[in-house]
């Protein structure tokens, strides 16, 4: 049974900036432990952490890095994944934990914790999970105690999983559901998993072991969607169909759903063999009892109806595989650059420039942003179903539909990466500067293109661009007036006139 150890650990965390890291260093936190993070970026990380949390520098496919951020750890968790990778995936994922084996025996680390997939090993597993599998003995072979979890679909707020049952559900009143739909799982909230994830600190040093967890029902995915319509008190026809391929799917998947195209296609492969928990160690070792599937779906839409989601998949920078530049000839960098001056504080022009995308749109041509999305998921790209974390707020590393948040210095600047696909580099850029009689807002979309091809696609669009982003800038401007007297009215009517 776990325990809680009698001396002060020290942790160190991989996968931070990932939905299940993310909450996992937030309850750490909550109870105290010392905890060390490990980030390739970690000037994002170090402003969604505690100010007692440590973040360092590191990358697991490079070992270099690595010895400084294991020195003085007792226990690491490895969080890791290649899920918006392409190419080989599985060799990449296969020497990112040989190396942090290899940095956590060298360090003396006592236990290694690591999240896996659960699936039937007696069928032939898709090539993500057999990847997670891989992981799971590499990091068991490297003399270091392993304790593995294995966990089926995984129900929380942001979640993937949950992201694609709701989207589907909301968005199609009638569904065709192909064969893979019907397959048994045992979804598990994400407060049990992290649960587990802490308890795992506390057992008594042992023998590497793995853990099957799952929650209270085993469910398939149609049964999800009905239950989840239920509970949305949604009336849904789900017709079944006999053939649709794990690439049909995930392209279908990609035109109604937040899942781009990569993405989809590894989910379902991975979804195409049962995920119940056969093994009940978990249950004889922990304390804990998941609960069921309504009630992890009633947790989830309880969180989904808040405008803050607390982490969500498309946090870890790996949802998105960033194009490799190395020895590509960039052209010139084209700079699209307007202003327009208004008399307004600089807090009143950044509003809404803080709140731009998602379910506030982009302020001009909103049908035009939901094309250029869709011809987007169209060719495999994030396309625009993607939102933002918090309606109001953003954070260096946020998704922002298909964008990503680069810099965030309010207010006074916003920088946003370009995430769809493109033959070029792109970012869009919005300042704002102060005057002694009001600000000036400057809008400047920025685009490297990669030889003739990158030269073809900006021209093509210009006076496409050139009408969307002048339209943008003036619609910024003008809601940022549009707030500001509504909060004149405000403040006048709440002066209460003196009594004489």
């Amino acid at each position: 049974m776990p325990r809680q150890s009698e001396h002060a650990k020290k942790v160190l965390v991989t996968g931070a900036t990932g939905y299940v890291g993310g909450r996992l260093v937030r309850l750490l936190e909550q109870r105290g432990e010392s905890i060390r993070c490990l980030a390739r970026r970690p000037e994002v990380l170090g402003k969604r952490v505690a100010d007692s949390t440590e973040v360092v520098y590191g990358d697991v496919l490079l070992p270099e890095t690595l010895d400084a951020a294991f020195a003085g750890i007792d226990c690491v968790y490895y969080l890791v994944h290649s899920l918006g990778s392409t190419g080989d995936f599985e060799a990449e994922e296969v020497r990112s934990a040989q190396h942090f084996a290899d940095a956590a025996r060298r360090a003396g680390v006592r236990r290694i914790i690591y999240l896996g997939g659960l699936c039937d090993e007696s069928a032939p597993p898709s090539p993500h999970m057999r990847s997670r599998l891989r992981v799971g003995q590499v990091l068991r072979s490297c003399g270091v105690e392993t304790v593995e979890f294995r966990a089926s679909i995984i129900i929380g707020s942001g979640s993937l999983s949950f992201e694609l049952i709701r989207a589907l559900v909301q968005r199609l009143p009638v569904m065709l559901t192909p064969r893979w739909v019907s397959i048994q799982a045992q979804p598990i909230a994400i407060g049990d998993v992290v649960a587990y994830l802490v308890a795992a600190l506390d057992l008594e040093a042992g023998e590497s072991r793995v853990y099957e967890i799952g929650g209270a029902e085993r469910m398939s995915y149609v049964d999800l969607m009905r239950e989840y319509a239920g509970l949305a008190g949604l009336r849904r026809v789900i017709i079944r169909v006999p053939v649709l391929t794990p690439w049909l799917s995930s392209l279908w998947l990609s035109l109604v759903t937040p899942l781009f195209a990569p993405i989809g296609r590894k989910l379902i492969e991975s979804i195409t063999t049962p995920s119940v928990v056969q093994d009940t160690c978990a249950l004889h070792d922990f304390s804990l009892r998941p609960v069921g599937v309504r009630e992890a779906i009633q947790q989830a839409l309880r969180n989904e109806d808040q405008l803050f989601v607390e982490t969500h998949w498309t946090d870890a920078f790996s949802s998105v595989k960033k194009p490799v530049w190395g020895g590509v000839s960039f052209g010139n960098r084209i700079v699209d650059s307007r202003v327009l001056h208004a008399s307004l504080s600089p807090e009143e022009a950044f509003w809404p420039i803080q709140r731009i995308g998602g379910g506030t749109g982009w302020y001009y041509g909103n049908s035009l942003w939901q094309l250029r999305g869709l011809l987007d998921r169209m060719a495999g790209g994030v396309g625009m179903y993607r939102g933002r974390r918090d309606a109001e707020v953003l954070r260096v590393g946020d998704v922002l539909d298909c964008w990503r948040v680069e810099v965030y210095d309010p207010p006074r600047r916003l920088v946003l990466a370009a995430e769809m696909k493109l033959p070029g580099r792109a970012w869009l850029q919005f300042d704002v500067e102060p005057l002694e009689n009001g600000v000036l807002v400057r809008q400047t979309a920025q685009y490297d293109p990669v030889g003739l091809t990158g030269l073809a696609y900006w021209y093509a669009l210009y006076p496409v661009h050139q009408f969307i982003f002048a339209g943008m800038l003036r619609g910024i401007v003008r809601e940022g007036i549009r707030q500001s007297a509504r909060h004149k009215e405000f403040d006048d009517a709440a002066v209460i006139p003196k009594c004489e």
